[in-house]
């Protein structure tokens, strides 16, 4: 086996010769003479392509139950290639060195590989360029990815992966399927043990016996929640891994897919620009930090940001953002621990026009509002099915907010994962996320429901003319409710015409903001014309 540099590249690449080098289409042929097809008594609902050629997805349905069933199809290693395998593996345990400055893992391992493979020769003797190529692959996925899960990372309709522990299937949530079984498990005790461990690890962080549970924001930003060993687990070790969109869903998004409509986006579009307190609550899996993240593309900017989380999920545009993450303590008396309640603090000092809180459930919450308090803007979420239940929950420990500031939250929203009953041939999706009510804090009794949605007919319900938030920005800008209500609809139009365009990532989404801010005569809204021009 041969090595020769890549002058574009500045690395190495195996080969044997010029010629030899496998091709995509070469391999993905061998694919195609192993996949397998769907197991006995179940048809095949659709396949798509994980990491190819070397792996898929497959989705089938059981004939007789119709339950659905998520197999994890990859290349297999021939007998020959697994040993090839072993001998590598070992030769990168002892010769793979540790990234050089800001490079990432996988970035090192790409770079190193084809150095280390050159010394060792005799690794790869007798093996086949397709089979060289399948070695690489395993090798990427069990030494910089996630072993047996690594597949899983790779699908963009997950959301996340659970393992309940040994011999049992890992679950996931898939966006067009909800929760589904796989196909992939931990057959071994140790084995899934050390996978946490080397996971946790990645995150910087450390997992035991005696420091069992584990809340870390792995290398992506995926969200990884350990329970280890049997301390708190009688099945032993479990583990969720929340997926990280790298192309967040924006307004833009959540309108396509009527989570909202048109003429909520424009009024919480308003309220934002105004620096009007907002808090999205919901049950876990209702999409809560979905929306925060697609609201919070909407704010102006210019404007100057901090974001204050336990585990990094926010994502912005914004040049002028600061994102701030809570710090566990140290040993038994947790020295060294900066939470929430430090970093909102340390927040209001740094005078940014907005403070994002990605989640409130504790004291952290009464620093926020006296936030509020001063005029800054804030957007935070909340564990709360309903409005009632968030104002209870706020005033009562340990959040402790006193009922004569609670309207400083100017506004709630409740975002619900609504399903339509299997029963009611309804016509519409089995399953959806949903703002099911935008309603405006008036005290901390009684609260106005400017938009609703109607589970009967699908349908969002608008009582504009109520709201109070609406006279309270007329009043702000010294202009009448009419021309506001002139603007909101403009607005309206601005939004519209990014869905039409299908101009939807959160960087293009900021681009039209800013060009708004800037000159919004620019826009236009013929089917014609695109607004990025």
């Amino acid at each position: 086996m041969k090595f020769k540099a890549n002058p574009k590249k500045g690395n190495q690449q195996p080969t044997e010769d010029s010629s030899a080098e496998p091709s995509m289409e070469a391999l993905v042929g061998h694919l195609g003479l192993k996949r397998h097809g769907p197991p006995e008594g179940y048809s095949e609902i659709e396949t798509y392509p994980l990491k190819p050629p070397f792996s898929y997805a497959s989705i089938v349905q059981n004939e007789v139950t119709a339950e659905l069933f998520y197999i994890v199809d990859e290349l297999p290693l021939e007998k020959e290639e697994r040993a090839a395998y072993e001998r590598m593996r070992n030769v990168l345990e002892y010769e793979l060195k540790a990234p050089d400055g800001d490079e990432s893992l996988d970035t090192s391992f790409h770079r190193q590989l084809p150095i280390i493979a050159s010394n060792h020769p005799r690794a790869f003797m007798g093996i086949s360029p397709i089979g060289t190529r399948k070695i690489q692959y395993y090798l990427e996925r069990n030494i910089v990815g996630y072993g047996r899960i690594d597949p899983l990372m790779h699908d963009p309709y997950v959301e996340d992966i659970s393992c309940g522990g040994i011999n049992k299937p890992i679950f996931l949530w898939h966006r067009i399927h909800e929760n589904i079984k796989t196909n992939t498990f931990f057959s071994a005790e140790e084995e899934l043990n050390d996978f946490v461990m080397k996971i946790v690890h990645k995150a910087g962080k450390h997992v035991s016996i005696a420091f069992p549970i584990v809340d870390v924001t792995l290398p992506g930003k995926h969200r990884l929640a350990v329970s280890y060993g049997k301390e708190t687990t009688p099945s032993g070790t479990s583990f969720t891994i929340r997926k990280f969109r790298k192309d967040p869903f924006t307004i833009v998004d959540l309108i396509a897919n009527e989570t909202l409509n048109e003429s909520m986006a424009a009024y919480l579009w308003l309220l934002v620009e105004n620096k009007m307190p907002i808090m999205i609550v919901g049950a876990t899996g209702a999409g809560k930090t979905t929306a925060l993240n697609a609201i919070a593309c909407l704010i102006r900017p210019s404007y100057k940001l901090i974001t204050v989380e336990e585990v990094a999920e926010i994502n912005l545009p914004h040049e002028n953002w600061t994102s701030t993450i809570a710090r566990s303590g140290f040993g038994a008396e947790r020295e060294g621990e900066i939470a929430l309640y430090d970093l909102i603090k340390s927040a209001v000092r740094h005078r940014p026009d907005l403070i994002i809180v990605g989640e409130i459930r504790g004291e952290e919450a009464y620093v926020l509002f006296q936030a509020l308090g001063t005029g800054h803007g804030g957007l935070c979420t909340m564990h709360a099915d309903d409005v009632e239940t968030a104002v209870k929950r706020l005033t009562q420990p340990p959040m402790n907010i006193p009922e004569s500031i609670i309207t400083l939250m100017n506004c709630v929203i409740v975002v619900r994962h609504v399903r339509t009953p299997v029963f009611l041939d309804s016509g519409r999706k089995l399953s959806s996320r949903k703002f099911v009510q935008v309603s405006e804090i008036k005290n901390a009794n009684s609260t106005v429901d400017v938009f609703d949605w109607n589970a009967s007919t699908d349908i969002f319900g608008e009582k504009l003319e109520e709201s109070i938030l609406f006279k309270r920005v007329a009043k702000r800008l010294d202009t009448s409710l009419e021309r506001l209500i002139d603007e909101f609809e403009y607005r309206k139009k601005v939004l519209l015409s990014m869905v039409e365009h299908n101009i939807r990532d959160y960087r293009s989404v900021n681009r039209i903001l800013s060009k708004y801010y800037h000159n919004p005569s620019v826009l236009h809204f013929e089917p014609s014309n695109s607004l990025e021009r």
